[in-house]
């Protein structure tokens, strides 16, 4: 055996030995969302690639829909039944504050730059809430601009007044009391049986939910306020437990190019794509409207928005962070991640 044969068998021996504990292991990522939402086919899709790359290919993933409903994503990852999953933080009243930051109304940017926004604020001054305590935070993402679907025209805020409306929490169900909405809490695969039966006449979601639950089929009619009422709050988590049993070379490159900005960024490029194509669709559409609210009802608007805005600063205040800094700071990081 040459010197140089020697050398390629003791480096492939000291890979082997540093990696081979994880060798190919496939890892579950639970998902609560229609296979073909864009949170499976785009986000979680791109994850899998960019975790493989960086891995080298040791790690696959499995996508698992039904393994427990939304709000007990976080639990399966603690009880060892799956090893990533989403969670939308509205689901969990009371126990998210840090995240309804990035919900507010009156951001201006895309979902990409919230989302890259909610990551650095996150790190910056929100981290140490520690809301998603024994699970690691691998991304933070938020939908686009969040509109009001009907299945009645609705052509002025006045017209939102009683209006059964499905809100998902957090910032939403703030929001629809200062419109006067009465709020129905569903989960969004609910969704489209909930406004077919009759049981809500509305729906507050991003316009990408158009496809993904079928709105234009069940609420044809969309109640558009520039920069949206809302946005909905999300992160990807993995357990704790799975990300330490990696080997250490493995986990430092997952960090530095995989989790964190780098895959929140996508997933809200993602979420701004589902817009885009949903709009497309719900203006293609024959029967489907959308209506954008007034410059009046804009004004008015942006009043209700400023008192939603002081809510959670108080409430952000009252948890140990300085509200309004972070507040500053997080309009601050949207403006710079549009650049």
């Amino acid at each position: 055996m040459t010197k140089f044969t020697k050398f390629l068998a003791t480096s492939a021996l000291a890979l082997c030995t540093a990696t081979g504990a994880f060798a190919a292991e496939t890892l579950t990522i639970s998902t609560w969302l229609p296979p073909s939402h864009p949170v499976n086919t785009g986000m979680f899709t791109q994850l899998s690639e960019m975790m493989s790359e960086a891995s080298d290919g040791l790690i696959e993933t499995e996508l698992k829909n039904g393994l427990a409903p939304p709000p007990a994503q976080m639990d399966l990852l603690l009880d060892g039944a799956a090893d990533i999953a989403i969670l939308f933080h509205g689901y969990t009243p009371g126990r998210f504050v840090g995240t309804k930051l990035v919900e507010i109304p009156g951001y201006e940017g895309n979902a990409e730059a919230a989302s890259v926004a909610h990551w650095r604020v996150h790190e910056a001054m929100l981290a140490e809430l520690d809301e998603h305590r024994g699970v690691k935070v691998i991304a933070l993402t938020t939908h686009g601009p969040g509109q009001i679907h009907s299945n009645k025209e609705v052509a002025s805020l006045d017209d939102l007044q009683g209006l059964k409306t499905r809100l998902g929490g957090g910032v939403s169900a703030d929001v629809g009391a200062e419109l006067g909405l009465v709020g129905i809490q569903v989960p969004a695969p609910k969704v489209y049986e909930t406004l077919d039966s009759g049981a809500a006449d509305a729906v507050a979601m991003n316009m990408g939910e158009r496809i993904s639950f079928k709105l234009n089929e069940v609420a044809k009619n969309v109640y558009e306020m520039p920069g949206g009422f809302y946005r909905g709050s999300f992160s990807v988590i993995m357990s704790q437990e799975t990300f330490d049993r990696l080997p250490e070379e493995v986990q430092q490159k997952l960090d530095s190019e995989v989790f964190g900005e780098t895959a929140s960024r996508m997933m809200g490029a993602v979420w701004d794509q589902s817009d885009v194509d949903a709009r497309e669709a719900t203006e293609a559409a024959g029967d489907n409207k959308i209506v954008t609210a007034s410059e009046e009802d804009q004004a008015r608007f942006a009043d209700m928005a400023a008192k939603v805005r002081d809510k959670v600063i108080a409430e952000l205040d009252e948890a140990g962070i300085d509200g309004q800094a972070a507040y500053e700071m997080m309009r601050e990081e949207m403006a710079n991640a549009s650049q």
